[in-house]
């Protein structure tokens, strides 16, 4: 199983690598994250260049696909041309957002009458695609998670990891990562806030 961290330019480092990071403790049981770019280089909102592991045309194949945010996402969604490269399908894959990639949910149609979770300067905009924004770091329905606030991307990836291998994995991914001597609540805290933010919409 494949999972597509969509990383566009002046994507926030911690959204993109965390998720990534976290994902990719579960390469041995067969789920790996490819930081995904629409060019072969993208820069980080602080100038970090990072070399895309796998171009645009991966989303196709992956099984699931994050969409990361930036300073420079409301340029993405503004760019017909760029979403026409983001083929997205519910029905076959797992989607998740980031921040401001509640914003490229929105614009694709995905979110529509279901509530998001974004971060505080994103939430406006999002607003104003008609979207409902929550005040929670993690919510998602179905097939579609969303999450707000950089740190909220742990919940992303252990939403990921739980929904392909099951929560024992992504217990083990949370507690590997967490810091010593947190560990035992941070897993407790992350599985709760997935399993709150996936229930709300029961």
């Amino acid at each position: 199983m494949q999972v597509a961290v969509v990383t566009f330019d002046g994507f926030n480092e911690l959204d993109s690598f965390i998720a990534s990071s976290l994902v990719n403790r579960c390469r041995s049981q067969g789920l790996s994250a490819w930081i995904t770019t629409p060019t072969p280089v993208v820069a980080s909102m602080n100038g970090v260049e990072v070399t895309g592991q796998r171009p645009l045309g991966f989303i196709g194949e992956a099984d699931v696909v994050l969409i990361g945010s930036g300073i420079k996402t409301r340029d993405v969604v503004a760019d017909d041309a760029l979403l026409a490269r983001l083929p997205l399908d519910p029905e076959r894959q797992l989607i998740g957002s980031q921040c401001s990639g509640a914003l490229v949910l929105a614009r694709l149609g995905l979110l529509d009458a279901m509530p998001a979770c974004t971060d505080t300067t994103t939430r406006p905009w999002v607003e104003e695609c008609g979207v409902t924004v929550l005040d929670a770091p993690f919510h998602a329905e179905g097939r579609i998670a969303t999450a707000g606030g950089c740190l909220a991307s742990q919940y992303l990836a252990a939403w990921t990891i739980a929904r392909t291998l099951g929560d024992d994995a992504a217990r083990a991914a949370i507690e590997y990562a967490a810091p010593v001597g947190e560990k035992a609540e941070t897993v407790e805290r992350v599985m709760a806030a997935v399993r709150t933010g996936a229930a709300a919409s029961r």
